[in-house]
């Protein structure tokens, strides 16, 4: 097999980034020529949270200045790369359209191939991308609109081992920052108070952990966080330091939560793959760049003596890198898309189990 070379557009949601990344995905890992990403962060700190309709124009402004970026930085014009990659779901509708329209444009310009990757499957195959990890391995996916663990079986094989019930644990953290005050965005601001707290001076709930199963529940944990926070301002303004210890108890019951369920997902992968004498766990999405995350993570992986693969943290967050590389395994299978490619704001990575929440007429959202 012959190396490849791929250009990367993602715009799912509030991350305008493209990249070039070129490799062989028999013989992994890649190489990233370039990683271009313009956040929208001073776009959306005002409302708390990210306006899809501003991201889409900011998209829309962006895209082919990513593009003309990233091919200068990988030294390479449009005609010297054999496919052009694109997020086409899942994610905000606006923000998808803009990306695939550009993608479109370009493959019809260049007459190059147009290979539409599902957002989920650039995570899951990071690990590939940076550490050559080989099929099969299990992935923990938490990011601020997904938390899933994925047998990662072979291209293009995904079974879902277990799924949040309602919030992914990005979002929990984004509205917890928000409810008190924190900032925007809220993962690493509520990381930071943390820093500061006892976690032990709040009590939270562990949802889910004697349930049989692999899922994940995250809405009671948001709410009690909300009550407790309640209770402190009837008395009075809360301090700096009840903000810390709600936080650092908040994300210690969110880390507990993850590894005791990754725990059991990963007695299941033993159980599946009794050949397997080196199991992997990636861990991916912008929830992974938490430090005490990754720290509950090492600690679960050394128990049950699993080797923990996390990228490094500028590929934990939304990036095209990740999607160059996805198109560039699919492209070595012969799997390319034609100008009916649709974004799909709905896309599970696993389209063969039967989905857990949010089904409805725009498809499964997990």
């Amino acid at each position: 097999m012959t190396s490849l070379t791929v250009l990367g557009i993602e715009s799912s949601c509030d991350e305008t980034a493209a990249a070039v990344v070129r490799g062989r995905a028999d013989a992994p890992p890649g190489e990233i020529l370039s990683s271009v990403v313009y956040d929208q962060i001073d776009l959306h700190t005002a409302f708390g949270g990210v306006v899809p309709e501003i991201a889409a124009r900011a998209h829309a402004e962006k895209l082919d200045v990513a593009v003309a970026e990233a091919l200068r930085e990988a030294g390479l014009a449009l005609s010297a790369v054999d496919a052009i990659a694109v997020t086409a779901g899942p994610g905000l509708i606006g923000g998808l359209i803009s990306g695939v329209s550009c993608a479109k444009g370009l493959a019809l310009g260049s007459g190059k191939p147009l290979i539409g990757v599902n957002h989920l499957e650039g995570h899951a195959l990071t690990a590939r991308l940076t550490d050559a990890v080989a099929y099969p391995f299990l992935l923990l996916l938490v990011s601020g609109g997904h938390c899933q663990l994925i047998d990662v079986a072979a291209p293009g094989r995904y079974r879902r081992i277990g799924t949040t019930l309602d919030d992914a644990p990005g979002e929990a953290f984004d509205k917890t920052a928000k409810l008190m005050g924190l900032g925007f965005p809220g993962g690493p601001a509520v990381e930071r108070a943390a820093m500061a707290g006892d976690a032990a001076r709040f009590e939270f709930p562990r949802a889910l952990l004697g349930r049989k199963g692999c899922d994940f529940s995250f809405s009671g944990l948001k709410t009690s966080l909300r009550v407790k926070f309640d209770a402190l301002r009837a008395e009075g303004e809360p301090t700096a330091q009840d903000v810390a210890d709600l936080c650092a108890g908040f994300q210690a019951a969110c880390v507990e939560a993850l590894t005791r369920v990754t725990a059991k997902a990963m007695a299941g992968f033993r159980a599946g793959y009794p050949d397997v004498t080196a199991p992997v766990l990636a861990v991916a999405g912008g929830v992974a760049a938490n430090r005490a995350i990754r720290d509950g993570l090492e600690a679960v992986c050394a128990a049950q003596e699993f080797a923990l693969i996390a990228p490094p943290l500028a590929l934990c967050t939304d990036n095209a890198a990740m999607i160059a590389w996805a198109g560039l395994e699919r492209l070595a299978r012969g799997d390319v898309d034609d100008f009916s490619l649709a974004p799909r704001p709905r896309w599970p990575l696993d389209e063969t189990s039967a989905p857990v929440v949010g089904f409805g007429k725009r498809g499964a959202k997990a």
